[in-house]
């Protein structure tokens, strides 16, 4: 069995080995060696790890029972800015003394290594798309601003170019009607002048 390798997530359980029935219950504080989360957003390197370990001594092994507090760090999905959020988690799980197939983890020269049972309990508790708050409107695909904080922000509605020839004939519509208006009054008033020459 090779040596074991003692990381901050690594316990003692010496006095607990082979005693059905003994119980110890811990609190390890833990500063976080390396990063563990999804692409948005984990609990990052540097950070505290609080755990409240209950640890029971079984005939098969020690079965340890945990509640998990940190900080997560990442960003918002929608608006992209920075944002923080608290993880709380529990797991149970059991450490056996035996290599068994049925057992996932073991108890390695009297000690349990819990860091991939609470990376996977806490990766697991952590949002695919975490929100900075649940009615974030996220950014303007336009320009790019960050709508709760341009409130009423919008755009002229673009003119798609297969209607500007038909903007272009309604200008030529408009010079049209003057045109003609012009013309209609222009007849008009040559009308009057010979109904005078008449009288």
């Amino acid at each position: 069995m090779p040596h074991v390798i003692k990381t901050p997530y690594t316990v003692d359980v010496f006095d607990l080995m082979h005693r059905p029935g003994e119980m110890r219950e811990k609190t390890i504080d833990v500063t976080v060696p390396e990063d563990f989360g999804n692409a948005m957003i984990g609990v990052k390197t540097g950070s505290l790890l609080h755990l409240d370990l209950r640890m029971e001594s079984l005939h098969d092994g020690i079965l340890v029972s945990a509640d998990v507090d940190a900080t997560a760090a990442g960003e918002c999905g929608r608006c992209l800015i920075d944002i923080e959020q608290p993880v709380q988690v529990e797991f149970q799980e059991l450490f056996a003394y035996s290599s068994d197939e049925a057992f996932e983890y073991e108890v390695h020269e009297d000690t349990i290594d819990l860091e991939p049972v609470i990376r996977d309990a806490v990766v697991l508790s952590l949002p695919f798309q975490p929100v900075c708050q649940e009615d974030c409107l996220g950014l303007c695909p336009i320009c790019g601003v960050r709508l709760l904080d341009n409130p009423g922000h919008e755009h002229e509605a673009p003119i798609d170019s297969r209607w500007a020839a038909l903007g272009n004939l309604a200008g030529l519509d408009e010079f049209a009607s003057t045109d003609e208006a012009e013309t209609t009054q222009d007849v008009t008033d040559a009308q009057s002048g010979i109904d005078r020459e008449k009288r």
